[in-house]
């Protein structure tokens, strides 16, 4: 998205909180099409989220009808009104495509794993995950878009294939022959059928180390716009399979037997942990196959390089479930071929 002029953003604020915002500083963004600023008044700052006015579509391919409403006002609602810390809406002015979002800071649980435990801070998040999970399971609300769309056999197809265009071939720069490509997709079909047989709750899609604030000791989750229904496991290898942070397995399977521990606590039976990994390991290796094309996509066509680097984690991360998993020697002998962080 095009950057917003300063006076814009300073009259929006002013009309917010009726006072002149002083300065406007521009934030990094994400791989969206939003942008995002700092606007410092005499008493305080807030967080500026521009977006394309009218946009109300999700940025991540999802299933479902568009929604009637903004879906990051709508989730918002939803989490605040159900117990989850997220930022607090001071104003929304649709039609400018501007809202005013409260000041949250700068750390959030990646740059504090630079001074603070990661057993700390990834137990934090693990149990806010359990919680959020439980009380979501407990109160739905089909007012809420995340309850009007899921993730299914469909989608993980899509994502699949997302990954076999542009984390496979544009990144070789290879084309697979017929009967490699027919190898590749029998194990796509197998893994998108296996996924869609897995109950549904509440997912919050990226629920990563980049995506927690830290405020006042609290966790604070942002970027919940996509969510969905999707496996319990989901969110959780969102977490500990995370691209920008790499985890080594045991512990990894300590924060998974964590999590499970909690969900206990919360009266939710998360089953035989060893099957709990052995699903977790098969979500792993749908989401950092999607992951790690995706962030060829947005390199190659939306011309932003800064998550090249994320790549070779998130296809680490692949190899190392199908060291896990069985039934997937011909699709790694071909993905090998192709992706070297697998050979």
């Amino acid at each position: 998205m095009p950057d917003v002029a300063s006076q814009e953003l300073m009259e929006f604020v002013g009309r917010a909180q009726g006072q002149a915002a002083g300065t406007v500083h521009k934030l990094n963004g994400d791989a969206s099409s939003r942008s995002y600023y700092r606007v410092e008044t005499q008493e305080r700052s807030y967080v500026v989220m521009a977006m394309p006015v009218g946009a109300r579509a999700p940025e991540e391919v999802t299933s479902g009808a568009a929604p009637a409403e903004l879906p990051f006002v709508n989730v918002q609602r939803y989490l605040d009104r159900v117990g989850v810390r997220v930022p607090h809406i001071v104003r929304y002015e649709e039609e400018r495509g501007l809202m005013l979002l409260e000041d949250l800071g700068d750390l959030t649980l990646a740059a504090a794993l630079a001074t603070r435990s990661r057993e700390e801070l990834y137990g934090q998040a693990v149990d806010l995950l359990a919680r959020l999970r439980a009380r979501t399971t407990r109160e739905p609300d089909s007012s809420c878009v995340a309850f009007t769309r899921a993730f299914d056999r469909d989608l993980y197809r899509w994502e699949l294939d997302h990954f076999y265009i542009w984390g496979l071939v544009v990144r070789s720069g290879r084309q697979p022959s017929t009967p490699e490509r027919q190898v590749l997709d029998s194990a796509f079909e197998h893994l998108s059928a296996a996924l869609d047989t897995l109950p549904r709750g509440f997912t919050h899609r990226d629920y990563q180390s980049r995506n927690l604030m830290i405020r006042g000791g609290e966790l604070v989750v942002l970027d919940f716009q996509d969510a969905l229904l999707g496996p319990t496991q989901y969110d959780l290898v969102a977490l500990l399979r995370d691209s920008y942070v790499e985890l080594e397995r045991p512990f990894v399977e300590k924060m998974v037997a964590r999590y499970c521990a909690a969900l206990e606590g919360y009266g939710i039976d998360p089953g035989d942990l060893n099957e709990f990994l052995r699903v977790f390991d098969l979500v792993t290796l749908q989401r950092k196959l999607k992951d790690g094309g995706r962030f060829v996509f947005i390199d190659r066509v939306k011309k932003n390089p800064s998550f090249l680097p994320s790549a070779p984690p998130s296809f680490r991360y692949v190899k190392e479930a199908l060291a896990s998993l069985t039934g997937f020697d011909d699709f790694r002998e071909v993905l090998a071929r192709y992706v070297p962080e697998i050979a």
